[in-house]
């Protein structure tokens, strides 16, 4: 039951990492300007938005983004984020 816990707890870690990275890349856009086609940037934001979009969107369904003026905060990520935190909290 250890390995399978541990096993869980890297893909709950690999993922964790993937979402921090998709918050760079998205930072990466607002200070650097959209990425060209084709480019490394384009290809691996691709690669982790794939990844990524399919946990992300049905939180982001039953909870919509908070509206701050003209900011939006994408109250799904933050939701999400935190409850791998705690699943891993608990797992180890």
């Amino acid at each position: 039951m250890g390995l399978v816990l541990g096993i869980v707890s890297l893909v709950l870690l690999l993922l964790q990492v993937l979402l921090i990275a998709r918050a760079v890349l998205d930072w990466s856009v607002v200070l650097a300007g959209p990425s060209v086609q084709g480019s490394v940037r384009s290809r691996v934001t691709a690669a982790v938005f794939a990844v990524t979009e399919p946990i992300l969107a049905p939180v982001r369904r039953a909870l919509p983004p908070l509206r701050l003026g003209g900011v939006g905060i994408d109250l799904a990520f933050i939701v999400v984020f935190l409850a791998i935190i705690l699943l891993r909290a608990v797992i180890g």
